[in-house]
């Protein structure tokens, strides 16, 4: 028998990333939120690597954090080692990376759910949703539970019928050890939802005493470390070390002669898999003349004792893994604990979404994370807190909020989802972000901490620092802007002659020289009392000041095209533009003029064609 329990605002289905953080930012936007999880004991589970961050996957964590988001704190309270990534390379393309503790970051996050008000937590699997009229959804559980909500965010990761594959045999599973969720994917089909089917597959996992790191190089922390949240105090901390060692010829011998028996060569594994993250297997057949690749050793936490053979990821046999493994130097010896495997899983195709992550056919319904065909921890909770944001909002009578592509690495993220084609698990890196110097990780508190406030999300107090930080940089670039400097004593050892006979110069048109950095100017022009990051800050609004300025003028110009919105068109009906553009323009339906320009197969001439169509449209009403 069905019992039916209390209403919700909103209803959120899985306890990954993106689940947590949409549970979190709706509950804590006012709304009365059910977070439904297949079990408790594995939330915010990291089955893959225990990281967090890199390029462009750290610019999104600490775009989260300025939002108001959860996983920046947890990550700097879970972590065994960080590091910045690119580090003598330009402000644009640094990223934080952090190794964490798996089992404690899931429990901070269990912990965080559990202490928010309005936000119940609740095991069990998910085997119906039904829309409820146009008042809003059912969901049932496996455990005859019955839940209404005017919202309901799916966010199931790789759980919808998910299979995984080892080898020549494979099993129902989300994860290893963990039953798939099947009823979802029928649920969504019939409220008239299109899937896909993706893989995503994960290296074995080794004990730690049986590694010779002596063999290896080391891969240490910063002896400084930043922290991903704006908000985490700045300590030193004790960390551990990561390795790197290589794989060989004697590795690729092994995989070669077994490659008959990798699940690509088999089939057992049809879907399309993560471009930026190949197996072993893959890359041996795709890279031949290669003579080696990188493995990264890590380790999952401080206790577990098991390291993480990042760059050897694989589901071919386990007796054929081992001697993969034992081939690589420092683990001749190395003791498998886990293997490796590939797990298949159904996806929403993302042109069906709108840049709120709801999906257009079915109004009040939304989907976050790995089901919109991302991968990543930080894709799915970046999805994860725009969906809950926008459900409460939705809930709450008042306009969404659509980050745009000039504004966050989200906007980005979810414009490149909604509007291009996906067909392969997308990654984000910061090639895809046009405006990267605008949208970089140290600037972004000052972006959109002000946006995380208007919705609550950020304390009265974190914005009056957040303030205090923006007067301070503007107080900076002022003082160096005043400050004439004797160029001959801060560039004769550098320019000689040159820097006599300029005799002085304002601090500020000496700093946009690259060999002069704001470091040796703080002496002469006693910057003291700003702090080592508004100086930092000052320093990048100056020496990239021209840089900034052009993109900018960028983005003002492509305003005017995002500015255009489309009405209803019936784009099939505009034969002066190519089969492939109609096609793909009405598949997406794209709101402006300015994401049709974006979409993949529509070309320039169609963008004019389309501009003269809505026109003529104008002129005959």
């Amino acid at each position: 028998m069905t019992n039916k329990k209390t209403d919700f605002d909103i209803i959120v289905i899985g306890a990954g990333h993106a689940g947590c953080e949409a549970s979190l930012a709706a509950a804590r936007m006012g709304c009365k939120v059910l977070l439904l999880a297949i079990n408790v004991d594995k939330i915010a589970h990291m089955p893959c690597n225990p990281s967090v961050g890199g390029i462009g996957k750290g610019q999104l964590v600490r775009e989260i954090d300025a939002l108001g988001g959860e996983m920046a704190r947890n990550a700097d309270q879970a972590m065994v080692q960080i590091k910045t990534l690119n580090g003598s390379k330009g402000p644009a393309v640094q990223a934080l990376r952090a190794q964490a503790d798996r089992r404690k970051y899931s429990w901070l996050m269990k912990r965080s759910l559990l202490e928010v008000e309005n936000l119940t937590l609740r095991q069990g699997e998910v085997l119906e949703i039904t829309k409820d009229g146009s008042a809003g959804f059912f969901v049932k559980s496996s455990d005859s539970q019955s839940y209404s909500a005017r919202k309901v965010i799916v966010a199931t990761g790789t759980f919808l019928r998910g299979e995984i594959v080892i080898g020549s045999t494979s099993a129902p599973g989300g994860r290893a050890g963990e039953l798939p969720s099947n009823g979802i994917s029928k649920a969504l089909k019939q409220l008239g939802v299109e899937l896909g089917r993706f893989q995503s597959a994960t290296p074995p996992r080794v004990l730690e005493h049986s590694v010779d790191t002596g063999k290896m190089v080391v891969q240490p922390g910063d002896i400084d470390p930043v922290r991903f949240s704006f908000e985490s105090a700045k300590r030193r901390i004790k960390q551990r070390q990561c390795y790197l060692t290589y794989t060989g010829e004697k590795v690729h011998n092994v995989i070669k002669k077994n490659l008959h028996l990798s699940p690509i060569k088999s089939g057992s594994v049809s879907a399309k898999g993560p471009r930026y993250c190949p197996s072993i297997d893959r890359k041996i057949m795709n890279f031949p003349d290669r003579k080696r690749h990188p493995v990264f050793v890590e380790p999952e936490g401080w206790r577990n004792h098991e390291m993480y053979l990042q760059g050897l990821t694989t589901s071919m046999p386990i007796e054929v893994q081992e001697k993969i493994i034992n081939s690589v130097l420092g683990l001749e010896k190395a003791i498998m604990i886990r293997p490796g495997y590939a797990v298949s899983y159904d996806y929403v195709l993302p042109h069906q979404l709108k840049k709120t992550l709801e999906c257009f056919l079915r109004p009040g319904l939304y989907t976050a994370g790995q089901i919109n065909g991302t991968s990543g921890y930080e894709e799915a909770a970046a999805q994860g807190l725009m969906a809950g944001i926008n459900a409460a909002l939705a809930c709450q009578g008042k306009e969404s909020l659509v980050l745009d592509r000039a504004s966050a690495y989200i906007g980005v993220l979810i414009d490149d989802l909604v509007t291009k084609e996906i067909d392969e698990p997308y990654r984000m890196f910061t090639s895809r972000a046009e405006y990267r110097l605008l949208l970089r990780s140290d600037n972004a508190d000052l972006r959109l901490a002000p946006i995380g406030h208007s919705l609550g999300l950020i304390s009265d107090e974190r914005m009056s620092r957040v303030e205090k930080k923006r007067q301070g940089i503007e107080a900076c670039i002022a003082k160096l802007e005043a400050t004439p400097v004797e160029v001959a004593g801060l560039l004769d050892p550098i320019e000689g002659k040159r820097a006599r006979k300029e005799g002085r110069l304002r601090a500020k048109v000496l700093l946009k020289r690259p060999e002069v950095t704001i470091e040796q100017l703080k002496p002469i022009v006693r910057l003291g009392r700003f702090s080592k990051e508004i100086r930092r800050q000052a320093e990048i609004e100056i020496k990239y000041e021209g840089y900034i300025k052009r993109q900018q003028s960028r983005i003002t110009a492509q305003k005017q095209f995002e500015k255009m919105e489309l009405p209803d068109i019936d784009f099939k009906q505009i034969e002066a533009m190519s089969s492939e553009a109609r096609q793909k323009l009405d598949q997406v339906k794209p709101r402006s003029l300015g994401q049709a320009s974006r979409i993949a197969g529509v070309t320039p001439a169609d963008i004019s064609i389309l501009m003269i169509y809505i026109e003529q449209c104008r002129k005959s009403l």
